[in-house]
């Protein structure tokens, strides 16, 4: 998946639905458009969409047929969100070619998994981060950034008062991010980089993480300096100093 942000159309015609999963997208950094029926859709299409939520059950329109026009021009990825429990409307959607279907009532973090889940099934494949810079440590044994020195060979790092003791999935992430400084990196490069690492990877489990390791190096966890969450694009690791 590219950095760029990526743009979510959102099918349905209850306003508050619609209101919902708009907050939610945004507040992750996508860019969001609406649309209650075909000509919504068609309207949006036209202007560049990654992915659709698709109500199945419209008010005056059958979800399943606008689902049916989608694929016909256009391969994008569809999650269809409905108050339908009846089987036979999900196996029509996943035979229309639904890349996954939502059952109303729904968790937002569900949804908002569910998204990205499909985003990194669909778009292409990053460019391989052995590009970056060649100023990058990507050897190196000790990395000294901002008072800190991140030893990997012993698997420690110490700061101005000491040791600071790291699990294996903290000190996997800070040294990923110590190899690649002031590079922004997405959830889905980090999670491919990490794989064969002692831990497994996911969307939670990295903001979990990039959560912890705040609370150990940065003066202010709520104003990070070292870990900066870039909107809609991943992390970036930004000392003012560094050395290897």
């Amino acid at each position: 998946m590219s950095d760029r942000q990526h743009h979510i159309l959102i099918v349905d015609d209850d306003a508050q639905i619609r209101r919902m999963l708009r907050r939610c997208f945004e507040d992750e950094g996508y860019r969001v458009s609406e649309a209650m029926g075909q000509a919504g859709v068609d309207a949006a299409l036209a202007t560049g969409v990654d992915l659709i939520t698709l109500d199945l059950n419209l008010d005056g329109t059958d979800g399943l047929s606008i689902a049916r026009a989608i694929r016909q021009n256009w391969d994008l990825p569809i999650i269809m969100i409905t108050g339908k429990g009846d089987m036979i409307d999900r196996i029509v959607g996943l035979e229309i070619g639904a890349d996954d279907y939502i059952a109303k009532p729904f968790h937002l973090r569900e949804v908002l998994a569910r998204v990205r889940s499909v985003l990194r099934r669909t778009q292409p494949r990053p460019a391989p981060l052995a590009t970056a810079s060649a100023s990058a440590p990507a050897k190196a044994a000790r990395v000294s950034f901002d008072g800190f020195v991140l030893d990997l060979d012993r698997r420690d790092l110490r700061g101005p008062d000491g040791e600071i003791r790291l699990t294996s999935g903290e000190f996997d992430l800070l040294a990923l991010f110590a190899r690649h400084p002031h590079r922004v990196l997405s959830r889905d490069q980090i999670m491919d980089l990490l794989k064969g690492h002692d831990w497994s990877p996911n969307d939670r489990s990295i903001d979990n993480q990039v959560a912890r390791l705040r609370k150990l190096i940065e003066p202010d966890a709520r104003a990070p300096r070292l870990l900066k969450t870039v909107r809609g694009a991943g992390y970036s690791f930004t000392p003012q100093s560094l050395q290897s």
